[in-house]
């Protein structure tokens, strides 16, 4: 009886796609590393064959010269922008230090130093601390998270040609046909993952010219830098453009005060908004062939449901839920 039901591909099917969602499910806390893995090795591999063409057009270097080059030189990029930007944020951290210092020695010298003291008489240092300690633990993690990412992404892109024919046999084994309906999800999930990945390097790169462009009539410091970070944080739907206040309200507050960074919490909530409110179910929509209500919504019910990676990997999983019914997508949009 139940081999008569497994037999049926449609019964297999649901059966293949439990299994895997089960094991997603344990494998949640892993959850991090493999989408990182995942992002990575797409985004670079991309970067990689453009890269690899080119170079083959004017000299015949091994495939895995240029690669171990592309990743050297992404890694100096970000040291780079690390080395640049974190000396320009701890001068800035000192500079608020010293300015909190001074409204406390002279409390009466200005209105500015009474108001910089009855707010810091109105926070609770110990509650700020706890969560602050916490979200350092968090970066910690993330930063141990993505070098393992990266790592691992660099071994799959030297031995892709290896590991798809080693795959490829898993086919042939007595568990064939649960192997045949994964390799099936994975290149379902996939097509419209890398579609969503193109989107949003559009997105990051849009919000990067934009932010760029204000912060130097703005007058700020060390633009390419900036505009590094800008880009790279940008990667991470919504929350990045968020994470990237930290670092510039200190710098705007060095070159402005206050106005400063009123002018650039403005700033990013514009630039919030265009994204999440235009950018993201725009391009989303035009990516996927979906409507751009249907894009919109998606993307708040998988922010709300699994995180900020929910912006990322929600309209995969929906289009792949309407690809598993199948529900066919327009092409073209009637006008």
């Amino acid at each position: 009886m139940v081999r008569n039901w497994m037999n049926h591909a449609g019964v297999r099917r649901v059966a293949v796609l439990a299994i895997i969602v089960l094991l997603l499910f344990m494998l949640r806390s892993m959850m991090n590393i493999m989408l990182l893995t995942l992002l990575l090795t797409i985004l670079i591999g991309s970067i990689y064959n453009g890269v690899n063409k080119l170079v083959k057009r004017f000299v015949n270097v091994p495939s895995m010269i240029v690669l171990l080059l592309v990743y050297g030189l992404l890694i100096l990029i970000m040291v780079w922008g690390v080395y640049r930007m974190v000396p320009l944020i701890i001068v800035q951290v000192k500079q608020v230090y010293l300015m909190i210092q001074q409204a406390y020695m002279y409390p009466d010298r200005n209105q500015w130093n009474e108001t910089i003291i009855e707010f810091m008489d109105t926070l609770n240092v110990q509650r700020l601390f706890e969560p602050g300690l916490s979200a350092v633990m968090k970066v910690s993690q993330l930063g141990t998270q993505l070098l393992v990412s990266i790592i691992l992404s660099l071994f799959f892109l030297m031995e892709k040609s290896y590991i798809t024919r080693f795959t490829a046999t898993f086919v042939d084994s007595k568990l064939g046909w649960f192997f045949k309906e994964v390799g099936h999800f994975g290149r379902m999930f996939l097509g419209t993952f890398g579609k969503v990945l193109e989107a949003q390097l559009l997105i990051s790169l849009i919000n990067c010219i934009l932010t760029t462009i204000a912060l130097w009539i703005m007058g700020f410091p060390n633009l390419l830098g900036l505009a590094l970070i800008i880009f790279v944080l940008g990667l991470v739907p919504v929350a990045g453009v968020f994470i990237s206040l930290a670092p510039l309200g200190l710098i705007a507050f060095s070159v402005g005060g206050i106005q400063y960074v009123i002018y650039l919490v403005i700033l990013i909530v514009v630039i919030h908004a265009i994204e999440a409110y235009f950018l993201n179910p725009k391009l989303m929509s035009s990516k996927t062939n979906l409507p751009i209500f249907f894009t919109f919504v998606v993307l708040i019910f998988s922010e709300h449901l699994i995180g900020i990676w929910g912006l990322i990997v929600g309209i995969p999983l929906f289009v792949f839920f309407l690809d598993l019914i199948g529900i066919k997508r327009k092409q073209e949009k009637d006008t």
